[in-house]
């Protein structure tokens, strides 16, 4: 058996993971980190995207100005112009500043970034535990340190719905003459849930598309959504080529036995860290800042004994869980009370709410005063309904078979 030695081990080379490397790759160059990512490159076939004052301190101190540092190791689309939402008879342009990188370029920067031989692809573990991990391929890993940043292992232990999408980037013949990114486009047809199409211009003649749903059920119909897809790109006039396209089925959390979730994913001795620990935004899927703040956490307990680290991941995932309470409970309002077809009013009424109120509500800081005026006014969803829906459970999260 080949044998390999490090100060820490992070298996699974997506955007916790990798950020988690280079945050330590920055901080802490005098320790030898290996990156083991599974598939040809690490990254995957995603995009992520965020508010830019996500990544900047807040009052709490919880992210300090460290984090917009970390992201600008990859290259990023920016928007400086704000953003646009749009519903049946409502539109709104936002000044939010936004931004977005893909997968692509965050492999070159995990590539570029970290040191020769310490990013390891095509490297599948078999079995993790404290002081070391498995490959394989025979070869054995010890570290002082193993952090787990694989994806999810399963969630039936919680409840809720399912966010589905399927994006494509197209390069255009002609430009396509947008200044600012489309958040939600609702004015499509309510298929199955609420429906709506996010557009980013990348360039003057690139423009990414996705067709997204929130669904009660995890079906992804790659046909159907593809077909959509060229339906709203003819609407527009937009005529290419087909760059790449992804997919994604996502977890959509009301509730449930966080406890027993953390029990399925639970190495002794190995920290957990990505949607595996937790570290997502319940109702909107949202990882990125979460990712980050993950990320400088793991940099400033480089030196902590593995299980020490572990413990602290596992704590700070509790504590993101009882944080989000308020989110889960919007979510069970979403797919509990609020009819599928009509489930658009509820984030059409959001989204006439103050901006800076909307930005914290995807970084996951909500503040008391948010969440009052979130719930004041006249209710998008029925009362009695709400009622009912607080008072029962949601299905579990089980994927499809």
């Amino acid at each position: 058996m080949k044998g390999l030695g490090c100060d820490i081990a992070i298996i699974g080379g997506g955007l916790a993971g990798g950020l988690a490397a280079l945050a330590l790759a920055r901080a802490r160059p005098d320790l030898t980190v290996l990156l083991v990512e599974e598939g040809e490159t690490p990254g995957g076939n995603h995009r992520w995207s965020w508010f830019a004052s996500d990544l900047q301190g807040d009052k709490q101190g919880d992210l300090p100005d460290a984090g917009e540092t970390l992201v600008s190791a990859v290259d990023q689309a920016q928007w400086q112009a704000g953003y646009d939402v749009a519903f049946p008879r409502i539109r709104r342009t936002l000044p939010s500043r936004y931004r977005s990188i893909a997968s692509a370029d965050f492999a070159a920067a995990l590539q570029r970034e970290m040191p020769h031989g310490t990013l390891l692809t095509g490297a599948r573990a078999t079995r993790l535990h404290e002081g070391g991990v498995e490959l394989a391929d025979g070869t054995s890993l010890s570290a002082r340190q193993v952090i787990d940043a694989r994806g999810l292992a399963g969630a039936a232990e919680l409840t809720g719905g399912w966010q589905v999408f399927m994006g494509r980037t197209l390069r255009l013949h002609r430009p396509h003459g947008l200044t600012r990114p489309t958040i939600m486009d609702a004015t499509v047809e309510q298929i199955g849930g609420y429906r709506f199409v996010y557009v980013l211009p990348l360039d003057a003649h690139t423009v990414f598309i996705e067709d997204t749903y929130y669904q009660d059920t995890p079906l992804l119909d790659r046909a159907a959504l593809s077909a959509r897809l060229d339906a709203y790109a003819a609407q527009h006039g937009w005529q290419g080529e087909n760059m790449g396209e992804e997919t994604g089925v996502l977890p959509v959390v009301t509730g449930g036995d966080f406890g027993a979730f953390q029990a399925r994913h639970r190495v002794p001795g190995v920290a957990v860290i990505g949607a595996r620990g937790g570290f997502v935004h319940p109702l909107t899927s949202y990882t990125l800042p979460f990712a980050v703040r993950t990320a400088l956490a793991i940099a400033d307990g480089a030196d902590l004994p593995g299980a020490a680290l572990a413990s602290l991941m596992e704590q700070r995932a509790r504590d993101h869980w009882r944080a989000t309470r308020f989110y889960r409970l919007l979510g069970t309002m979403l797919f509990g009370a609020a009819d599928p077809a009509q489930r658009w009013r509820v984030f059409a009424r959001f989204y006439g709410l103050p901006a800076p109120l909307i930005e914290r509500f995807y970084a996951g800081r909500s503040t008391f005063a948010d969440r009052m005026r979130i719930l004041c006014g006249r209710p998008p969803v029925p009362v009695r309904r709400a009622i009912v829906a607080l008072s029962s459970s949601q299905p579990p999260l089980k994927a499809a078979a």
